[in-house]
């Protein structure tokens, strides 16, 4: 199991929950899926998010257009 700080934040969207900032990842191993630690934009509550739950936000500067992900997430 690990932990790691993500410096800098990602603005990303948890399904289900909202917008949020995540500020760590929790990896326990080749068996599951990595866990987003976010403080939501909304409530400030923090949650531990699955991967497939989590979604970067969309970013014009580096190309990241909304229709771009809702693509990928579809496949």
């Amino acid at each position: 199991m690990s932990f790691s700080q993500l410096n800098p934040s990602l603005p990303v969207t948890v399904e289900g929950k909202g917008k949020g900032v995540a500020f760590a990842v929790i990896d326990y191993g080749e068996e599951h899926n990595l866990i987003w630690v976010v403080a939501l934009d909304e409530s400030g509550e923090i949650w531990c998010s699955p991967n497939p739950k989590v979604r970067m936000r969309a970013n014009w500067t580096m190309g990241r257009g909304l229709k771009a992900a809702l693509s990928v997430a579809a496949e």
